[in-house]
């Protein structure tokens, strides 16, 4: 890919919107700041700033341009990022040798081209107009269809394949983007969807990388079907595009509105994210017929801590639905649940007969709190024992979870006046209720809940503190022979060079200049000018001493630890006696700093 191509789309977009797509970002003086969506944290450490366009988390380290967040945070390539960010820029990427496309690009090639298949057959047949007439009764616009991208699989074995192939892929793409299915007779895989109604799934880029269909009607395809027998409703596979554990259904469109709104609303079906959308219920999702996961609560957490609950519960037994639940309350979200449905009838179904119905069960919706309350106290007989026991177990694990000691407290107090029985003997309750699952480690890599990556490793302290002293140094230059004078032999090679450069440079242009000719210096400097453009105490002198007073002790600490080892090894008397009192001289002088 031409540099010039790549430099284009840097010059059409900003970092900031970039990465305010993805995360929750707040104007902090000349950058941005958030929760940093690649580490669990709770004070924002992750900045954004448009002057040099960046960003730079000072909590993992994490930092550069625009094409490594996305990179990063969507897992891929940059060739990858690149065509993401070139969509988001208008920018068209001059076509490129089909055989240097990654398998990736090919895939997501494959998924569009079938989705506008998909699209054209709809109301193009006699089976594609009824199923259209379908979508109509059940309250979906032709504005929706077409913003959904909504379509018909046509009721043959081998039509989506054959069109497939004819566009110069290969039945074996075909297979591992999902679309078709191996035959069991050694013939050609056959299409996956037939004879249904298909809904496009989107990834947060809008690209399409799944497709759930819906049969609408009785077809000779679905009752011979060698794979699926009379299943309602079939979905793509795992594949390399699509993780059902990670992708919510409508996210691509409600994310705005989800940040705006400072609230999500989640649901179980297509259908109701559509008519939730189609009537101004923008901040609507779906967990496509699954359980929340630990991946979809950490994406959701990067635009929003507040979820409304609008999908059956039964928060009683041991269900996929109410472990997520669990696993939500833990991470800190505010859970409403929407109850007062009538019988049989999903979102769409209430927005069709009255738009202001469902406004209305929104506004209305409960703490989850007081839905365990509703649902404990409906299901059992609160003046048996055994009951009051069973009541018991279903409450105290969801009090027990709270963060707040208060409210645990609070809803303690409620529970024991509801069973009649002493305070004390809930709080007693409560101290030996253990929780079934270890929620302390669900946080993974990027900050999306359940990676199986390891968590990224914290900056050094030592690090942070150079960082410090450079931003210091930038913001009042005066102090540079404060840090020169006594503190010179602390640093790293890096922020040695940053010294010299500093004294020699007229100006932070001229500075910049300078050092931008040391690439591999190029993130650590960028991350000291970011956090120069932040508010510090009117003492500056006052803080950089401090500064330097901690990097000294760092040096001191390490200095023991490398007397105390060569201990550890000496095996000459004399040479372990020097050893110790070299050891007793920093440990002197580091009680003397202390």
């Amino acid at each position: 890919m031409a540099d010039s191509q790549i430099e284009e789309v840097k010059n059409r977009l900003n970092i900031v919107d970039v990465v305010g797509s993805y995360i929750k970002l707040t104007k902090t003086g000349a950058n941005y700041r958030g929760v940093c969506p690649f580490h669990s944290e709770k004070k924002p450490s992750f900045f954004v700033t448009p002057a040099r366009q960046m960003f730079k988390c000072f909590g993992c380290g994490a930092g550069s341009s625009m094409f490594d967040f996305v990179m990063k945070i969507e897992g891929i390539e940059f060739g990858d990022a690149l065509k993401i960010l070139a969509v988001k820029a208008g920018v068209e990427l001059k076509k490129e040798n089909p055989k240097l496309r990654t398998e990736r690009q090919r895939l997501y090639e494959i998924c569009d081209l079938a989705c506008s298949f998909f699209e054209k057959q709809l109301g193009n047949s006699v089976w594609g107009k009824q199923a259209k007439d379908y979508l109509v009764k059940r309250g979906i616009n032709e504005e929706s269809i077409k913003k959904w991208r909504l379509g018909y699989s046509p009721d043959t074995w081998q039509g989506l394949s054959d069109f497939l192939v004819g566009k110069g892929y290969k039945r074996e793409e075909i297979l591992k983007a999902g679309l078709s299915v191996k035959s069991e007779k050694g013939r050609d895989p056959y299409d996956r969807f037939r004879g249904r109604i298909v809904f496009p799934i989107f990834d947060l880029n809008s690209q399409v990388v799944g497709f759930g269909g819906r049969v609408f009607k009785e077809t000779p395809a679905r009752q011979n079907a060698e794979a699926f027998g009379g299943a309602k409703y079939i979905n793509t596979p795992q594949t390399i595009l699509y993780d059902k554990s990670s992708v919510l259904y409508g996210l691509n469109n409600a994310k705005l509105s989800i940040r705006k709104n400072n609230q999500c609303v989640l649901t179980e079906g297509y259908t109701d994210v559509i008519m939730a959308c189609q009537e101004g219920f923008e901040n609507t999702v779906a967990s496509s017929g699954t359980a929340l996961t630990q991946r979809h609560l950490g994406i959701l957490k990067r635009y929003s801590d507040n979820l409304i609950l609008a999908f059956d519960m039964d928060l009683a037994g041991d269900t996929a639905t109410k472990r997520g639940i669990n696993m939500a309350e833990f991470l800190g979200f505010n859970i409403k649940v929407i109850s007062g449905y009538k019988e049989k009838k999903d979102p769409a179904d209430i927005i069709l007969e009255s738009p202001d119905n469902w406004k209305n069960l929104l506004s209305g919706a409960r703490a989850i709190m007081d839905y365990y309350f509703d649902s404990a106290f409906s299901s059992c007989n609160k003046d048996l024992p055994e009951d009051k026991k069973q009541i018991g177990k279903i409450i105290l694990p969801a009090i027990k979870r709270l963060q707040s000691k208060i409210e645990q407290s609070h809803w303690a107090q409620k529970l024991a006046e509801k069973l009649g029985v002493s305070e004390t003997a809930v709080l007693e309750e409560l101290k030996g209720t253990k929780l079934q699952t270890d929620y302390s480690n669900i946080l993974g890599n990027n900050g999306i809940v359940g990676s199986k990556e390891k968590t990224a490793f914290p900056v050094g302290r030592k690090e942070l503190l150079e960082n410090k002293i450079i931003a210091l140094a930038i913001k009042n230059p005066e102090n540079i022979d404060l840090v020169e004078e006594a503190h010179r032999n602390l640093f790293t090679e890096r922020t040695a060079y940053f010294l010299d450069e500093f004294k020699m440079a007229v100006g932070q242009e001229a500075l910049f200049a300078e050092i931008s000719k040391k690439p591999e210096y190029k993130d650590f400097f960028d991350s000291s000018a970011l956090l120069a453009d932040e508010d510090f105490s009117q003492d500056l002198c006052g803080e950089l001493k401090l500064c330097l007073f901690e990097l000294k002790g760092i040096e001191l600490r390490n200095s023991l630890n490398n007397i105390l080892s060569q201990i550890k090894q000496e095996n000459d008397e004399t040479k372990k006696q020097e050893l110790v009192k070299q050891f007793g001289k920093v440990a002197k002088e580091l009680h003397q700093k202390l």
